[in-house]
């Protein structure tokens, strides 16, 4: 289904582990051209990998996107070094740790609204003259979350507000850039085995478990085919606007 993916420009932000390695991985299997991107140095091995599995050209780059020169840097690199870009797929991001209402900070607030929020708008922002030179059509994909709608847990409210942001954001950006041929959507997962939940202990995220219909957490290879299919033109050509709530029937309040 995937197949159309094969030689196209992806890049994916916040891919060096969890969700955005697992959706690097299957697009390689399809032969995608992917550039990987992380906070820290390239981990040993992974580009071999990616090329083994089957991706065309793969490049590791290192970049603090709540830095907008670094946003623009990397984007800018990336359609050097593979010719453009066809695929957006915003990942970067995270928690930023927790703060209870009466206990925030102007700093803790910056730190996690540039995690989520900055990032997201100025990779997009870069982006942009790429995607519509993109033979294909553009596709951007961005990472929302099941709190986006239901809030953060304790002390995430910021968390929940931002992925609220990036899902309300990107509506806008349909209106803006249909005529251009780019589509965007957002895929929201809901509870996932991944570093995400490290402050958690077994009881906490057992019980978390317990109370989504499938009893579990999903493993990041679950998500990544979500990815993927709004990357593929074949695949979800007239989908734009959408989101995709992947939780295993975890309840959100509307």
């Amino acid at each position: 289904m995937y197949s159309d993916l094969k030689n196209k420009q992806m890049l994916i932000t916040g891919s060096s582990s969890g969700i955005g390695l697992e959706t690097a991985k299957l697009a390689a299997k399809f032969g995608a051209n992917i550039g990987i991107h992380g906070l820290e140095d390239e981990p040993a091995g992974l580009l071999k990998e990616l090329t083994d599995l089957g991706a065309g050209k793969v490049q590791y780059y290192k970049a603090n996107l709540k830095n907008v020169s670094e946003c623009k840097t990397l984007v800018e690199s990336f359609a050097s070094d593979f010719g453009g870009v066809d695929v957006l797929i915003n990942n970067a991001g995270g928690l930023g740790g927790r703060a209870p209402i009466g206990e925030m900070t102007e700093e803790f607030y910056a730190h996690v609204t540039d995690l989520n929020c900055k990032s997201m708008i100025f990779v997009t922002n870069f982006a942009i003259p790429f995607l519509k030179k993109s033979t294909y059509g553009g596709s951007v994909v961005s990472t929302g979350s099941n709190a986006g709608r239901s809030g953060g847990g304790p002390g995430a409210s910021l968390y929940g507000a931002t992925k609220a942001f990036v899902a309300d954001a990107q509506r806008t950006f349909v209106k803006e850039l249909t005529a251009d041929g780019i589509r965007f959507n957002i895929v929201a997962p809901g509870f996932i085995d991944t570093s995400f939940h490290a402050d958690k202990s077994a009881e906490l995220i057992n019980k978390i478990a317990s109370n989504i219909p499938m009893k579990r957490p999903a493993k990041p290879s679950e998500v990544a085919p979500s990815f993927l299919f709004f990357a593929s033109n074949a695949a979800s050509g007239y989908l734009t606007g959408a989101l995709l709530d992947v939780n295993g029937g975890m309840e959100f309040t509307p």
